[in-house]
């Protein structure tokens, strides 16, 4: 399986971050070329792969970490996202619940990924929380997952693993999902929650 990050923003070099320090490779694009941030990606280490976002939506697991409004045109690089896996690390905050059709706003961009399945994750951090260590306090730093399809949030959870999070599953969309989503001026209730989830005390 391999992975890409669409977006080296702050919250996308945060991801790319949290792949160097598990050593795992990941491919990084914005729809600007490669060159225009290959330095900054170099400067967080090999595992970082600056390329073409042609090239980075052939990965398996795809994270989403630009801006919402953006989302339309990454989704318009495949006619088709069949067997693939979206990670929404977006946010709408101060987008009206109109313009979302009163919906999560993941389940429109789950629609503009056509044939994808897709998980909301990664996004309740800000940037400069998610790109720190998640290994803290006598427990690992708790990521959020919702999505309304089960067989793509339990590779997600997967890989939230092998970076060194604890991956919470909160259940649909529409249900648990509503914790992490923003609406109009107003964050959901988990967003900047920083929590952390001790292991178990051998007995």
């Amino acid at each position: 399986m391999n992975y890409a990050i669409i977006g080296f923003g702050e919250i996308g070099q945060a991801l790319a971050k949290a792949f160097a320090r598990s050593g795992i490779e990941v491919s990084v694009a914005t729809t600007r070329g490669p060159e225009s941030f290959a330095s900054a990606a170099a400067a967080i280490g090999p595992e970082i792969v600056p390329t073409t976002l042609a090239e980075a939506v052939k990965a398996d697991i795809v994270f989403l970490a630009v801006r919402y409004e953006s989302h339309r045109n990454v989704a318009k690089a495949l006619p088709t996202w069949k067997g693939k896996i979206i990670i929404d690390v977006t946010n709408t905050y101060g987008t009206s619940p109109e313009e979302l059709g009163g919906q999560p706003s993941s389940k429109l961009v789950a629609q503009a990924f056509t044939g994808g399945s897709l998980v909301k994750g990664f996004n309740h951090l800000a940037a400069a929380v998610l790109g720190q260590d998640p290994t803290v306090q006598g427990g690992r730093r708790v990521v959020f997952l919702t999505s309304d399809d089960d067989g793509a949030a339990a590779p997600v959870a997967a890989l939230a693993e092998r970076l060194g999070f604890a991956p919470v599953n909160l259940g649909k969309l529409e249900e648990g999902g509503a914790l992490v989503h923003a609406r109009d001026k107003i964050w959901g209730p988990l967003i900047f929650q920083d929590l952390f989830k001790k292991e178990p005390r051998a007995i």
